[in-house]
């Protein structure tokens, strides 16, 4: 097993649940394997209190089942279901960028700027990745539709947050993206910055599958 150990406690509360969501989902750990907490405990160099959490948190991603008796399970992962959550979350989110395009306050455009900003000038991934979701939650904030925002919030969990782990050159591809998107929201054109949305997170996706399959996850 690849050294899972981490140096930087500044950072535990992203990197205990990112490192063990970039395993899964690379297939270090298989379908059906249990996942000890003392054995990470001691690989990470960290208490068991940050595996815990990051256990419940991987369930509720859908990416480990806790079984009484067991502990962690691997659930299995199929790329046809990465396929439909990048599927989901490009239609999705194209309508409720529409929809919060026009509604969004000077703060909150000031706000996006400054995250990209961070995104084009950070050299550390787990950082990139807190503010790429900073940014896509923004983007969609002032959507009035509730049931939507909370699929879209479902549809969140586990794959997108481990992107720039798994796909290489994606914080490049990303920070051009994300310049485009922002320019287009600055202007108010909802119609431009929700299809660039839409083209986003489809690419995205499309680039995870292949990197996978390249991999022989």
């Amino acid at each position: 097993m690849a050294d899972l150990r981490i140096e930087n406690k500044d950072t535990l509360h992203l990197k205990v649940c990112n490192i063990l969501r970039e395993a899964i989902i690379r297939g270090d750990f298989k379908p059906g394997e249990r996942l000890k907490q003392s054995e990470l405990a001691d690989k990470m160099g960290v208490s068991r209190m940050p595996i815990r959490e990051a256990f419940r948190k991987l369930e509720s991603e859908g990416l480990i089942i806790l079984e009484p008796h067991k502990g962690a399970v691997v659930k299995s992962i199929k790329l046809e279901d990465i396929e439909e959550i990048y599927a989901l979350r490009a239609e999705l989110e194209k309508m409720a960028v529409y929809q919060s395009v026009e509604w969004l306050t000077s703060e909150d455009l000031e706000e996006l700027s400054t995250l990209v900003d961070k995104m084009e000038s950070t050299d550390d991934v787990d950082e990139f990745i807190q503010y790429n979701i900073d940014f896509h939650k923004l983007i969609v904030k002032r959507c009035k539709w509730q049931r939507l925002n909370s699929f879209i919030g479902t549809l969140w969990s586990g794959f997108p947050q481990q992107t720039p782990h798994l796909i290489k050159g994606q914080t490049e591809t990303s920070n051009v993206e994300h310049r485009e998107i922002l320019e287009a929201v600055l202007r108010k054109d909802k119609e431009i910055a929700s299809t660039l949305v839409y083209e986003h997170i489809f690419r995205t996706g499309e680039k995870l599958i292949k990197s996978l399959k390249e991999d022989g996850k």
